[in-house]
């Protein structure tokens, strides 16, 4: 894989056996890819790319804006994700080893008293 600087904006470059020019940008960081057929030399995707900044900054910018999940704070009720399907926390204190069941619709997390926002991470994933 190759890299193409255009000033700030760091462009990937994959030489494939393909007949177009593919370019994307990828969220959430808005990374930048061109799929370019194997005959393409890399001065001239060089300057597709550069014909293609505007839309490339405007595409980063979109991603920029848009609203992220909230870091999530292991509180009781709080929505989790797990395989694409939500579910609400349910924490559970007691002075045994830490560990997590999925039931209908919550996620246990049983874990010992006073545990820290970096361990409950660690337990959940």
């Amino acid at each position: 894989m190759e890299q193409i600087n255009l000033g700030d904006i760091v462009v990937d470059v994959v030489l494939k056996d393909i007949k177009n020019v593919h370019l994307s940008v990828y969220p959430p960081s808005g990374k930048v890819r061109i799929a370019a057929p194997l005959r393409m030399n890399l001065d001239t995707i060089r300057i597709y790319a550069i014909s293609k900044l505007a839309w490339i900054k405007k595409q980063q910018q979109k991603f920029q804006e848009q609203v992220r999940e909230t870091p999530r704070e292991f509180l009781y009720k709080e929505g989790h994700y797990f395989l694409g399907k939500r579910y609400l926390m349910k924490i559970i204190e007691r002075d045994a080893p830490p560990f997590v069941v999925i039931k209908h619709k919550t996620i246990e997390l049983h874990i010992r008293p006073d545990t820290d926002h970096q361990k409950k991470q660690f337990i959940l994933d």
